[in-house]
């Protein structure tokens, strides 16, 4: 009888399809939060992952699908981002802090000024995993693969630029080059899950798979395939938990990831914490 009561879930198409890009947005977030991470980039994941709800907003009004708005609006924060940081005027975060507020104060601005659009913009808010659709499925999924293809592909370009940018440059690589896809691959993600986490959570999902990884082993390399592995289960024991507590998918998901988390960073004690300052490149 426990069994069938846990099994339950699986009788619905619309659980099945949400389990199922939960558990990929999850290890795709989880890849790419290793360089977010190391790179101390997540103040740029947590910003432009408000910034894209300006756009969505605005997508939802003119009754187009969220993607068109929230691509546009993001790929254009992510070039504004750097073009203000490079000047130098102001610093990276001062640049992200402008951009992204303003492009939360117009979606707020929107979502207040039209009502029809509430729901549409909660959903990019909050998440609506158990309303996803085929589309959604396949988008995390091409993302998820060709993230997948890149890292693994471009490994040493990106270890070296990741841990020594300055020595990359000298020795041929093109660190802004590797930077700018960093920051494409981080737009995309954070464009296709967006719809299963949402905006306010999706940073979250970059960060603490990776966090507990970097506890568990100094190992750039393993890193890799480690934080995934967390981002998929906690995804998937979030979203079943979900079910049977009734709470929010999104929230339990990040939830469970946060539990994961502290039982690491206690049971690791002071040498699992070390490996934050001593990881290997290998």
């Amino acid at each position: 009888m426990m069994i069938a009561g846990i099994l339950d879930p699986y009788r619905y198409d619309f659980f099945t399809n949400g389990i199922l890009v939960a558990t990929i947005a999850g290890a795709l977030c989880g890849l790419l939060g290793v360089f977010v991470v190391l790179r101390g980039l997540s103040y740029i994941g947590h910003g432009l992952s408000h910034s894209v709800f300006g756009g969505a907003a605005a997508s939802a009004v003119m009754g187009l699908n969220y993607f068109v708005g929230a691509g546009i609006w993001g790929v254009t924060s992510g070039i504004i981002i750097g073009r203000i940081a490079r000047r130098r005027l102001i610093g990276a975060d001062a640049a992200i802090g402008v951009v992204t507020t303003a492009s939360f104060a117009l979606g707020l601005a929107l979502l207040n000024r039209y009502g029809q659009a509430k729901k549409s913009i909660e959903a990019v808010l909050f998440g609506s995993v158990l309303g996803v659709e085929t589309i959604d499925i396949i988008a995390v999924s091409v993302v998820a693969i060709l993230t997948a293809v890149l890292v693994f592909g471009l490994y040493r370009h990106l270890l070296f630029a990741t841990f020594d940018p300055e020595v990359a440059q000298v020795s041929g690589v093109k660190v802004s080059w590797v930077e700018a896809l960093l920051m494409g691959m981080l737009s995309l993600t954070i464009l296709v899950t967006m719809r299963v986490i949402g905006t306010l959570l999706i940073s979250a999902l970059l960060v603490i798979p990776a966090s507990v990884a970097r506890m568990l082993t100094n190992s750039f390399s393993r890193m890799l395939w480690i934080s995934p592995l967390v981002g998929a289960t906690s995804a998937f024991i979030g979203m079943n938990l979900a079910y049977h507590l009734d709470t929010s998918a999104s929230a339990t998901i990040i939830l469970v990831g946060t539990l994961m988390f502290i039982v690491v960073y206690a049971v690791s004690g002071l040498r699992g914490r070390s490996r934050i300052a001593h990881i290997h490149h290998v």
